[in-house]
């Protein structure tokens, strides 16, 4: 049995995310979003570097704006999130679980060197702790 303690968060994050471009159409990657039925994805730079989530509550804000404004869609870094929390590889799944407890997001994209290598949702925490019980 393994303590869900020894776990890393990259023991159990997604490796290959979706992941957006800056400059990127919103109305593209919402497509995506919904296609793959994500609610969300980091966003990066031309390097690779996080800079942002977005999130369907990001595209629900622009379409509000929208409908008031008349314009249409628009590039992600004009809707993204910019102030976004992210975990390391290499942090405890329990850190990461507490983290959980006590913010409202519903996933943390995992860096390396500020570069984006994974997510974790809170589901991949709970299904490694209910494994850990098994």
């Amino acid at each position: 049995m393994t303590s869900e303690i020894e776990l890393r968060v990259r023991d159990v994050m997604v490796k290959k995310p979706v992941v957006f471009t800056t400059g990127m159409d919103l109305l593209d990657a919402v497509r995506i979003l919904v296609d793959k039925q994500i609610s969300g994805a980091p966003v990066i730079d031309e390097r690779g570097n996080l800079v942002g989530v977005l999130s369907e509550r990001d595209f629900l804000r622009a379409a509000v704006i929208a409908g008031y404004h008349g314009e249409r869609g628009g590039r992600i870094e004009e809707y993204m999130t910019t102030e976004v929390e992210a975990v390391n590889a290499n942090d405890s799944l329990l850190d990461v679980a507490a983290k959980f407890v006590e913010t409202k997001y519903r996933r943390f994209p995992v860096i390396e060197d500020n570069r984006v290598v994974g997510i974790v949702a809170r589901r991949e925490v709970l299904r490694a702790v209910v494994d850990s019980f098994v």
